[in-house]
Order: C-alpha cells, then structure tokens, then sequence
C-alpha cells in the first residue's frame, strides 16, 4: 500500500491538471465555432471590431460584458453581443443580441448575419446600410426585436419577415423602402408589438403579424388606406404615423384602442373629422393630430381626456369653442390648438392651469380680451391672427415670457406698449403703419445672422434677434418685421437660427451661413410698401445635414411656401431642389406678387412633412437664408427712413413759429392796453 500511495497521489494530480486543462479549454471555446466564425467576418466586412477590455477577451467573443451584467443599452458598449452559455449543460454559449448602433457602419447586410440563428435582439439603427435585405432575414426567427431604421437600405421589403412571429419590435425607419410588403407568411404568437416604419417606404405595409404594444409608422412615405385588419390591433399602447402618404378618413376603430397612452397622426394625407369615438382614448397622456384635409371637426372626444399632457390638434378644420371645463386639464403642459377655426373667447380656466407651459392658439377666430389672470408657468402664448382686442393685462410685463400678439385688433397706447418689443403696433390687424402712398419702395433680410452687402450691392439687413416659441421683432425703422411660432418638440435647447463656416456655391457664400429657423410657422413682412408688383427673390442652403455616406446625412427637411397668403410652394425640400447635396444655394424667385395694401407677407409653414430627429432632435420646420423685394415698377416714394436732422429741423422751425406767434400777441396786447389808458385829446371832447 506504501509503495502505491506516489502512484495514487500522480494520478490525483493528473486528474487535477486535466480538469484544469478541461476547464480552460472549455472557458476559451465555448461559443459556437460557427457563429464566432461568422461574427468575425461581419466585423470585418464592416470594418469595425470589438473592444477586447470589455468582451471578446483573448478571442472569445462570450466573455466579459458578453456574459455579465453589462445592460445591452449601455452606450459605453458599442458594438455589443451578448450570449447564453446554457445550451449543453453550460458548455456551449450562442450569440442571442447583437448591437452595432450609430457607428456609421456602411456598406450591405453580410449573409452571415442570416446564420445566427439564436438572435433574439438586432440593433442596427443609424448606419448608412445599403442594397437590400435578403429573404434569408427569414431564418432569425427567434427574433423579438429587430431595429435597422435610419439606414439607406432599399428594395422591397421580404415577405419572410412573416416568419419573424416571436417579434415584438419592428423598426425600419428613415430607409429607401419600394414597393408592396407582404408579410402573411406566418402568424404572430407574440403578446406585445412595436412597428416602426418610415421614409420613402411607398406602399401600406398590410402586417398580420403586428398586433399589441406600439406601432410607428414614421417618414416613410407609406401609402394607402389604413387596414381594417388593424381594428384588431386593440392593445396598442403607442401609435405612431407621420410624414406618410396614408389616405382616406381616420378609421373609426381606432377609438377601440382604449389602451393607448401616445397617439400621433401628423403630416399625412389623412381626412377628417377626427372620429366621434376617440372619446373612449382616456388613457392618453399625449395625443398629436395635424394636417387633416377635408370634414370639420369638434372638439367634444376631448371632453374625458383629463390624463393628458400633450395635446395638439394643429391644422385641422376644427370648427369649435374651447371646451368649457379645460380648466379640469391640470396634466396640460402642451396645448396647441393653431391653424383651426375655433371661435368665442378665451375662457380665464385655461390661462390659470399650474402645469401649462406653452400655447398656441393662433391663426383662429377668437374675439373679445385676454384674460385678466395666468399662472406662473404659463411663458410661451401665441395668440396671433385672432379677432382679440382692448388693452393688456397687467401680467404682460413678467420676466421671461413670450407673447406673440401679432395681426389682432389690440388698443395700442404709449403706457401699455413699452412692455413689448416696438412696433407691435405696425403689426397689427391690417398693418397700419405707413399707409396709403407708402414709404418704402424695397427691403433685403439677412436672415438669422449680421447685415451683408451682396456682390451685387443689395444690403441685406440683419436679422439676429433672438426669437423663440411665440416672438416677433420689427426693425427700428418699420420696414420689415419677423413673427415666429411653434416649439420643437423633443428638443430640451432649441435654438431658432443655424449658423456654418462651410463655403457655399455662391458668389455671396457669406450669405447661406446662417438661417432663421421655426418649429412650425415663420412669417416675414414688408411694411410701408409702396403699392404695386414686387419680385420676390427666397434663398435657401441646407446646413444641417452633412454630405457624407453617414446616417447624420439621411435627414429630410420639408416645409410649405406661401407669398400673400397663397401657397407658392408645396413640399419644398431645400436638399432637393439643390440636387441631394448641402450646402448649395438655392434661389427661388416670384414675379408679380402684388402689394395692394402697403405691406407684403411671406409664410412659411411645416405641415408635419419630413423627418423630425436626424440627425438631432427637433431637426425640422422651414429654414431661410435671405429675403429680397424689388418693385417692377418706377418707385415714387423716397424708399428712406424719417430722417433725424428732418424731424430736428421741423422741431426748430415749430419752435420758431410758436415764439414768433406768442411775441406778436404780447406786443399787441401791450399795445392795446397803452391804448386804452392814453388821456383823451380835445378833438375828442
């Protein structure tokens, strides 16, 4: 036995060292071969690899945040997979998520992607993705959520994506879709859903498989009636569909969607009236509707959403009174209600409700006053291009907050309007100010930036107020002005000018290296003009998207054009009309736009149209560069200013005349008197 004791203790020993040896090679090989092999080749096919500090640590691809607690959204992991390692008792992992998110990865979809099979979670948003996706997208059908939106893919979207019945979240927006979608390959066995969908995607995705939690359906140029098949959609809690080509009335089903906290339809070509049963919605918290073409509507559904904290109903032929008991809407943070054709006064309820911060009532019919009372956090108000008058309450003046009062019927005094920015009163209803033969003959903008003399000697006048949600500004000589209103929603530091250093192709690049900008509706006015036809020279460069194979370039700016209050342009896509690029001046110009009442209007207006968040929030809404006015006729006013020296000279002449008068009168009052007291003579007697 003594003599055995060495062999037994070699052979424990050997044991030890193979479990070791065991353990390390298993530690070291545990994901799959075949799928280490195809993530490797799809790295590099992208050009891009991973962090060996955080996973992939001595080539093992399952390992460290792969395996640990790491959170898949954890933005300092980038590109990320993540394994489970209990397949065949703990001894092979497989790769079930896969992030390579905003690398600006470009370049196709590899066939390898197809092959892992376990994926449950593909995130493959803002890159610039091109050609089109395989049918081979079939065989992940594990897949829960797969999100390739902002990209530049193409073609038709395949049919195998019915295959795909474990989805819950689909995300495809801001891509190059064509075509008709058919996915009734499979059905869905999945409890909740998410749809995203949207640029340039052509036709109305009938999907069977979407079915529960939300559906976006964004920038994506879909087209078509909505389906009935989505009346069965009714556990929906987030709706989503904007800057689509969708047609037809909203359906009435929609109001069966009780348990929907968001819903938005913006920028359609949807119809109205907004269905009678969106009344049943009372777990919306933000509801945004805009651009309905056709049919009046109400605003009785609203009656019982008191949850709410966003509502907007922009643009929309509403023809109504606000709701008597808007002041039951303590939630109220955002309520824009502009562009409709609601009528009556303003009730006092709303103006004192604690969490609203920003409204927007303007281009309406209301009359009578402003209310005499607002609570403290209401700082953003446009009431423009209403019928209100009488004078201002006494809140006007507070701190910080911005009134558009413009195009009303307000009693304008000295003592009430030092509150306002001057020249509130050449702004209002009619535009008063130099009317009749006029005084100006022609005015220039600089829009969002400093006065600049053009190569061809016309002065552009600066134009870099700051402006915000609810402002107007009119230049000290009363020859132009600038109204803004609207917010950007999304964005917590909306600025309302851009600026670049870029050289532009222009002989005045100077000139295209600001904007004005507006999150909704942007007007500039001609004041004192001289009656008759002007031409009217736009210029515009878009600046905010880069002309680089990158997602940052993939954005869509699209926005309304009207001159006089007739619409010039519709849809007008600055990187368009410039042949796809920016940074490229573009000049639009109109010929006999007639001014008949002394001033000259130029809006432009968002109609929800383009994309909203590429490649920032808030990314959207008009933008203008310069504005010019020319007459087509021979002027006969001066096209000045009233000069200093001539109001100096006729305040010295005045002053003149009234001492002259006054020394006469007491000269002949003198006289008069020494008249009556001189001794009579004897003739007289």
């Amino acid at each position: 036995m003594a003599g055995s004791s060495p062999l037994l203790v070699y052979a424990f020993c050997a044991a030890c060292i193979f479990c070791q040896l065991f353990e390390l090679a298993q530690a070291q090989n545990r994901t799959d071969p075949a799928e280490v092999t195809a993530l490797n080749t799809i790295f590099q096919k992208w050009g891009i690899s991973a962090n060996s500090n955080q996973w992939n640590i001595s080539g093992e691809p399952c390992s460290g945040a792969a395996i640990d607690s790491t959170d898949f959204e954890d933005t300092n992991f980038n590109p990320l997979i993540k394994c489970d390692c209990s397949a065949n008792s703990n001894s092979t992992c497989h790769i079930t998520q896969l992030k390579v998110y905003a690398l600006n990865v470009v370049g196709v979809i590899p066939d390898e992607l197809w092959t892992l099979t376990f994926l449950f979670n593909l995130k493959l948003g803002q890159n610039y993705l091109t050609g089109n996706l395989s049918t081979s997208i079939g065989k992940l059908y594990r897949m829960q959520y797969l999100s390739f939106g902002i990209n530049a893919l193409s073609g038709t979207l395949p049919k195998e994506l019915g295959n795909l019945t474990e989805l819950i979240s689909l995300s495809f927006s801001t891509n190059n879709f064509t075509g008709e979608a058919d996915f009734r390959n499979g059905s869905s066995k999945a409890s909740s859903n998410i749809l995203l969908v949207t640029r340039d995607y052509k036709n109305f995705v009938p999907i069977n498989l979407i079915c529960h939690i939300a559906s976006y359906i964004v920038s994506s140029g879909v087209s078509g009636a909505i389906p009935l098949t989505f009346a069965n959609l009714k556990s929906l809690k987030t709706v989503w569909a904007s800057d689509t080509e969708l047609t037809g009335r909203i359906p009435d089903f929609i109001g069966n969607w009780s348990k929907l906290t968001t819903l938005r339809f913006e920028g359609n070509s949807l119809e109205g009236p907004i269905p009678s049963t969106f009344s049943n919605l009372t777990s919306l918290t933000e509801l945004r509707i805009s651009d309905l073409s056709n049919g009046s509507s109400s605003l009785a559904f609203i009656q019982n959403m008191k949850s709410l904290s966003i509502l907007v109903l922009r643009n929309n032929n509403i023809s109504d009174s606000i709701p008597s008991n808007i002041g039951e809407y303590q939630k109220l943070s955002q309520l824009d209600l502009s562009f409709n054709n609601i009528i009556g006064q303003i009730p006092n309820a709303l103006f004192n409700l604690s969490s609203l911060s920003y409204l927007f009532l303007g281009n309406n019919k209301l009359n009578g006053i402003v209310p005499a009372q607002k609570s403290g956090s209401l700082l953003n108000i446009d009431l423009s291009y209403n019928n209100l008058q009488g004078s201002f309450p006494s809140w006007v003046s507070e701190q910080n907050l911005q009134l558009n009062l413009v195009a009303n019927n307000f009693t304008i005094e000295s003592s009430n309007s030092s509150v306002f920015p001057s020249g509130l009163n050449c702004l209002q209803r009619d535009f008063p100010c130099n009317q009749g033969t006029g005084r100006y003959s022609e005015f220039a903008i600089k829009c969002g930036g400093p006065q600049i003399t053009s190569s061809n000697g016309i002065v552009y006048e600066r134009d870099n107020e700051t402006l915000g949600p609810a402002t107007y500004y009119v230049v000290d000589t009363d020859r132009w002005a600038v109204s803004n209103v609207g917010y950007f929603a999304g964005s917590n530091n909306a600025t309302y000018t851009s600026s670049s250093s870029s050289q532009f192709t222009s002989l005045d690049s100077e000139l295209f290296q600001t904007a004005r900008l507006s999150a909704s509706s942007l007007r500039y006015y001609g004041l004192g003009l001289e009656n008759g036809n002007y031409t009217v020279s736009l210029q515009f460069a878009e600046i905010a998207f880069v002309n680089t194979n990158t997602w940052q370039s993939l954005g869509r700016r699209v926005f309304d054009i009207y001159i006089q209050g007739n619409l010039v342009l519709k849809d007008f896509d600055i990187q368009k009309e410039a042949g796809g690029a920016s940074f490229v001046a573009v000049q639009k110009e109109y010929n006999n736009v007639k001014v008949s009442q002394n001033y000259l209007e130029i809006h432009l207006f968002w109609a929800g149209k383009g994309t909203c968040c590429v490649p920032a929030q808030g990314t959207y809404g008009p933008s203008i560069s310069a504005i010019s006015a020319t007459p087509e006729f021979t002027p006969t006013v001066s096209n000045s200013p009233p000069s200093s020296n001539k109001n100096r000279t006729g305040l010295i002449v005045g002053l003149v005349v009234g001492v002259g008068v006054v020394s006469f009168l007491a000269v002949f009052i003198v006289f008069y008197i020494v008249r009556r007291r001189k001794p009579p003579t004897n003739d007289d007697e």
